[in-house]
């Protein structure tokens, strides 16, 4: 691990050289799933600012691709029988707390027709909703929120007059059959995942070996695969996010004072825990992770905000959107492990408190820089439990650009002007902190 002087102090580059590692938490069930409102205006306007890939919702050229799902049910039965272009080896299990059926398959792109999600619950079904994307490199996943406890009694592809298709069907059962089935979870695509995680972390401490003494910027677009994040008026969180941040990322690069490095760099799904490891792993002095959410139906909240970490929340908002982005694991069908933290002891704290402290100032940085050219909520420095934030020794903010659930907000983040407005704010708040931590270490050593 190398060490950074831009971001830490003496003892604080000292605590950065332990271990590390970095796993989310359990949190509760989610309540979104992935089928969207069509909304032609913002989509049209979503491709022309090159936000959506034109060809779909998943990026890549995978061989196989799903362009139709149909759902019906009886009184004990669920069929979901999804149109492939070939078949496919798919395999199921089940999780608990929330119930959920976990289907894998190799990877597709997923060329679905837009639907409503809040129709995603269909009837007198057991299905509540259901989401679908990239899980990891070469795979692709489909989760299923349950209704009611249900077994996958089929799970087959079968080749067609024009493809294939992939049915799943779920038969109703009690408690204690789905608890034994869910007792009995697939890891070959955990496995998967925590060797993609494994090889971005690997990317990212040989970044730091590198010894770029320019301050690295960590940028972390939020959600991606499997899970899309806030999805209204066509425009789904996880596309949004990612084509800021890599538009975010190349400016940073043009000024020639900073490195920049991507939690992702495609359509593809990272778990809270392999966030704050990479970040932590490329001895990151700033870590950013930006997102575009949604409140429900109310559409009068909108505008940017800025959290930072703290145990306490500020207000009972901040705690619910905590709470929300928490369950990006459960909602990509990732059993969560809470690990002991492996920074401890006297000097741990203080590195802590450092970083609290780093955070908070670039937060306000942040603020009175947007304040001139972009929209704040009321209290835009606010702070809740995000797992995303918690790395003790990188400095860490969670930038919410705006609310998806504000057709204002939407029709400003799809804004090729407002981003280019936000980005300049963005780069200004930037190029203080990094004077200022100069400043202050120059200060030290005298």
């Amino acid at each position: 691990m190398a060490s950074n002087h831009w971001a830490r102090s003496a003892w604080a580059r000292r605590a950065a050289t332990l271990a590390r590692t970095g796993h989310p938490a359990k949190g509760g069930r989610p309540a979104w799933s992935v089928r969207w409102r069509a909304a032609a205006i913002a989509l049209a306007a979503l491709l022309v600012a090159g936000l959506v890939p034109a060809g779909g919702h998943a990026t890549g050229d995978a061989a196989v691709r799903a362009v139709a799902i149909d759902v019906t049910h009886d009184a004990e039965t669920t069929r979901l029988v999804l149109t492939l272009s070939a078949p496919v080896e798919a395999r199921a299990f089940l999780l608990e707390r929330p119930d959920r059926v976990i289907v894998d398959l190799p990877q597709v792109t997923f060329n679905l027709p837009a639907g409503d999600s809040e129709d995603a619950s269909v009837g007198g079904s057991v299905v509540a909703s259901y989401r679908y994307g990239l899980f990891a490199q070469g795979r692709s996943r489909i989760v299923i929120d349950l209704k009611a406890p249900a077994l996958a009694t089929k799970v087959a592809s079968e080749a067609a007059a024009h493809g294939a298709t992939l049915t799943i069907e779920l038969t109703r059962t009690d408690r204690a059959t789905y608890a034994r089935a869910a007792m009995q979870p697939m890891v070959e695509a955990a496995a998967t995942l925590s060797q993609a995680e494994n090889a971005r972390a690997a990317e990212a401490r040989d970044a730091a070996a590198r010894r770029d003494p320019r301050p690295l910027i960590m940028l972390d677009p939020g959600h991606g695969g499997v899970d899309p994040g806030a999805i209204r008026f066509g425009v789904q969180e996880k596309d949004l996010v990612h084509a800021f941040a890599k538009r975010f990322g190349a400016r940073i690069e043009a000024t020639g004072r900073y490195r920049v490095q991507f939690t992702r760099d495609d359509d593809s799904f990272v778990s809270l825990g392999g966030r704050v490891r990479i970040a932590r792993e490329a001895a990151a002095d700033l870590f950013i992770s930006i997102h575009a959410d949604s409140l429900g139906r109310n559409a009068n909240v909108r505008g940017a905000t800025v959290y930072t970490s703290a145990n306490t929340p500020t207000d009972a908002e901040s705690a619910q959107l905590a709470a929300k982005e928490n369950l990006a694991d459960q909602v990509a069908g990732v059993e969560a492990v809470e690990e002991a933290d492996d920074v401890v002891g006297i000097l741990a704290d203080l590195t802590r408190r450092e970083t609290r402290t780093l955070s908070s100032m670039f937060a306000d940085g942040t603020i009175e820089s947007l304040r001139k050219n972009v929209h704040l909520t009321r209290n835009p420095h606010r702070s809740a439990g995000f797992r995303v934030l918690r790395a003790p020794d990188v400095p860490s903010v969670l930038l919410e650009l705006g609310y998806l659930s504000s057709e204002e907000d939407v029709a400003l983040l799809t804004s090729e002007e407002w981003q280019g407005k936000t980005i300049t704010a963005l780069i200004t708040a930037l190029d203080r902190f990094f004077a200022r931590r100069i400043a202050e270490q120059q200060t030290d050593k005298g």
